[in-house]
């Protein structure tokens, strides 16, 4: 299947957690405050340090939302 990151094209593995998909691609989520990229935190739906754009929706947890074909997903981060 295909999902859109951040405008681009990248083939998953069908319900593969949008998390564990950025973090296979080094996807950065968040900055700390002096800059530094951040990446998956608890990885199980309780810290809320995932949270990405799906399909318009703000505030998707990306640790615990499996990935779909055609998904477009937005990190917010380069």
């Amino acid at each position: 299947m295909t999902v859109i990151i951040d405008g681009s094209p990248v083939e998953a593995p069908a319900g593969m957690p949008i998390g564990a998909l950025l973090h296979a691609r080094d996807a950065t989520l968040r900055l700390t405050g002096d800059g530094r990229r951040r990446g998956l935190f608890c990885g199980m739906g309780l810290c809320f340090d995932c949270l990405v754009l799906v399909d318009g929706r703000e505030a998707v947890r990306a640790c615990i939302t499996p990935a779909a074909d055609g998904m477009r997903i937005v990190t917010g981060r380069p």
